[in-house]
């Protein structure tokens, strides 16, 4: 089952990734046994706490997004996730050639890596239960760090690569990510002012 590796790549991430690289999931069915199921949990965190527990900055009063909100916004949140993998993932294949990856038939290891190296990630996302902004920035920093280090290891496992190339390949796809991360940014600003901004509680 592919929600497995999961727990494999915290305990034992290189035979992990060795698993991983046998396994050959098609694109489809790694989307739909792991990425949506594990995407969603921070969406689904997110519009609890904000909805229903709400957050408080200093000594301010309570903060809380009206429910239709708390849903929009999280489901804006749970698409650009997704997109963001994909990318990332069309992003590991494209570059694959430049790095000197061994050529697949089935072009599913980059989506595979991207898919699994965000992991932390996605389990990170539990910590959104608790609204505090502090400890979730720090959460979600140490997953972002964990997440940047398992594609650094499972680069030449699943690509077929030296691990002398996997430095400046990670390199070029951290920037990617950072690129792809900009950029739900921007596009969040975009679609707020389209009408689909947080509407807080009175």
């Amino acid at each position: 089952m592919l929600l497995s590796h999961a727990f494999g790549l915290f305990t034992h991430p290189d035979d992990e990734w060795i698993s991983i690289r046998k396994e050959h999931a098609p694109p489809r069915r790694l989307y739909v046994a792991y990425v949506l199921v594990l995407a969603a949990i921070a969406p689904v965190c997110a519009y609890i706490s904000t909805a229903h527990f709400g957050w408080t900055v200093g000594n301010d009063r309570l903060i809380k997004l009206t429910e239709i909100s708390a849903m929009q916004l999280s489901v804006l949140t749970y698409l650009a996730m997704l997109v963001g993998v994909f990318a990332l993932g069309y992003a590991i294949n494209w570059m694959a050639k430049t790095y000197g990856a061994v050529e697949e038939h089935v072009p599913s290891n980059g989506i595979a890596l991207a898919s699994y190296s965000c992991t932390p990630l996605f389990l990170a996302g539990f910590a959104l239960l608790y609204p505090v902004p502090w400890f979730n920035a720090i959460v979600f920093l140490v997953a972002a760090c964990y997440g940047a280090w398992l594609m650094y290891d499972g680069l030449p496992i699943v690509m077929g690569i030296e691990k002398e190339r996997a430095v400046m390949y990670g390199g070029a796809l951290l920037t990617v990510a950072l690129v792809i991360l900009v950029s739900t940014r921007v596009g969040s600003v975009l679609i707020w002012n389209m009408g689909f901004g947080p509407v807080f509680t009175n």
